[in-house]
């Protein structure tokens, strides 16, 4: 079995064959999908979809680029949202300066912080973004007491940043940008890393293997199949072993 720990289900790209894109993802063996929310209205929406599709779950929060307006109101929503039975994190939050005209980084700052302290407080795991803010990000977590368990998602740091954050207790997740051709410096730090801290997710419709295309869940056999290559191991240990890190991040059964 295979689990894509990270895609964004609610995505307009989708709108029209869902159906058909869950049952092929359930056709190449994946067992399950998380779908992550952006903001209050995407997170309500993954709860839907996790509510509408036995192998999807959803987590809540909200991502830097949306934290414009953040304040206690928001972040009850999250706390309420997180309560549904199908939720089983707190995310996509993080920091993202990769634009000069995103959202304040004091904003950003302030959301992340107040959303880790809530994963804590309702000992959910947390769904990571991080866009150019590599050492803000680490300076964070590494200065916290308590941080809840979690994911780097999409991971774009150095093997540094990840084996430091793998000493705080998180996973380093890949998407399938790690199968591109010009990916080595990215490929090494999967090469690097155990096994054991590392799990798979597409990102879907984003960081399609086939560049130029819509991803989807399905497709998350192909970045297990890049880490199995990339560690000259089988398909089926990585496969094997990402799925049972991700069962033990998110909490899901078997």
């Amino acid at each position: 079995m295979l689990i894509d720990t990270h895609c964004h289900l609610d995505d307009e790209q989708f709108a029209d064959d869902l159906d058909a894109v869950i049952a092929r993802a359930a056709d190449a063996g994946v067992g399950a999908i998380v779908t992550a929310g952006a903001d209050v209205a995407s997170s309500r929406a993954a709860i839907a979809l996790a509510e509408k599709y036995d192998r999807v779950y959803a987590v809540v929060g909200i991502h830097p680029h949306h934290v414009q307006g953040f304040d206690r109101n928001g972040l009850e929503a999250i706390r309420a949202l997180a309560s549904q039975r199908r939720v089983v994190g707190i995310g996509e939050i993080g920091l993202d300066f990769h634009y000069a005209d995103g959202a304040p980084r004091e904003a950003q700052v302030r959301a992340f912080i107040a959303q880790l302290d809530l994963a804590a407080e309702l000992g959910k795991p947390v769904v990571i973004h991080d866009r150019d803010a590599h050492a803000e990000l680490m300076q964070i977590l590494e200065r916290r007491n308590g941080n809840p368990r979690g994911v780097l998602h999409c991971f774009s740091g150095d093997l540094d940043m990840a084996r430091r954050a793998i000493d705080l207790g998180f996973y380093i997740s890949f998407a399938g940008n790690v199968t591109f051709g010009n990916a080595q410096s990215l490929q090494n730090i999967a090469r690097a890393l155990p096994l054991e801290c590392i799990v798979i997710e597409t990102d879907s419709p984003y960081l399609s293997p086939q560049r130029g295309r819509r991803n989807e869940p399905a497709n998350v056999g192909q970045v297990a199949a890049k880490i199995a290559t990339l560690k000259n191991i089988a398909a089926s240990a990585a496969e094997q072993v990402t799925t049972r890190n991700s069962q033990m991040l998110f909490g899901l059964s078997e």
